[in-house]
């Protein structure tokens, strides 16, 4: 199964939401679309998933980004690297093959997984525009993989707290004017930043967004921000709130006609005007 769209149409937040929450497994190639002074194909980015994690990360489709992760610190030579991986069984994560043989330390494998993963993924946050293509049949290759992975969801959150332009997100930001509620039983299992569990505590289903900013004296901009990350890993949910709503405007035509038929006799312009109200107080 193959899914295809534009990231105008679907956040990248949004995506990873989507896989995560679908427990699906497969490759995630994100292509950024050229800018006007370069008619050069952009480069690819390419995310595995498995079963709603995500296990690695790249911006080369030959195999070899971790191999050159770990040459560039000088942690193992790229020739050495390349005859080992040959040595390694495939169903085997690279990483954990090169800890296996005292190559690599655990704390060296982190460091490789938060470069790889974190930060790389978290930099395509940043896209204003770009094609994705969600391909399950596609698995990752043994010599991406450390042997590490991390739930999509704190990736997603680093990538939002790490996003400095919204201009892209603008129009998927909940309204001021409404509020949030929670989605989970108790306490988020998720580690949140202060503002975010401020923003949270307040996910009441009465107070909106423009109240929480200002109990918080923070921007209103700021607190729309901080619930879109809280909707996108399904903490909380938009709620309008009928408070905020306008309400609606009734027009009402009413003739003697209309009520009592032909031949009836006029009625009076006071029970016209009770009538109205009336059916005003029903909607």
């Amino acid at each position: 199964m193959a899914i295809t769209g534009h990231l105008a149409e679907f956040s990248l937040a949004e995506i990873f939401q989507f896989l995560e929450q679908g427990h699906k497994t497969g490759l995630l190639s994100i292509t950024p679309l050229p800018e006007p002074s370069d008619q050069q194909s952009a480069r690819s980015h390419y995310v595995w998933f498995q079963q709603g994690r995500v296990i690695a990360a790249a911006n080369r489709s030959d195999g070899r980004g971790l191999l050159s992760l770990i040459s560039q610190r000088g942690w193992l030579g790229d020739r050495a690297a390349s005859r080992l991986v040959k040595n390694c069984d495939v169903s085997t994560a690279a990483g954990l093959y090169f800890k296996s043989q005292g190559l690599l330390q655990a704390d060296q494998l982190k460091m490789l997984f938060y470069v790889q993963v974190m930060q790389q993924v978290c930099a395509l946050f940043t896209l204003e525009d770009g094609w994705f293509h969600f391909d399950t049949s596609r698995k990752a290759p043994f010599s991406e993989l450390t042997g590490l992975s991390a739930p999509a969801v704190d990736v997603t959150l680093s990538g939002l707290r790490a996003l400095k332009n919204w201009s892209a997100l603008e129009d998927k930001l909940p309204d001021p004017d409404s509020g949030l509620t929670s989605m989970i039983e108790g306490k988020p299992m998720v580690k949140l930043k202060q503002m975010e569990w401020q923003v949270w505590e307040f996910a009441d289903g009465q107070t909106t967004l423009a109240k929480i900013a200002q109990h918080l004296q923070c921007p209103v901009k700021k607190v729309q921000q901080v619930a879109f990350r809280l909707i996108v890993v399904s903490l909380v949910e938009e709620m309008p709130l009928l408070g905020s709503m306008p309400e609606p405007e009734l027009s009402y035509s009413i003739s003697p006609q209309d009520v009592g038929g032909q031949g009836a006799e006029p009625i009076n312009h006071s029970f016209l005007d009770n009538l109205v109200g009336f059916l005003k107080r029903q909607v």
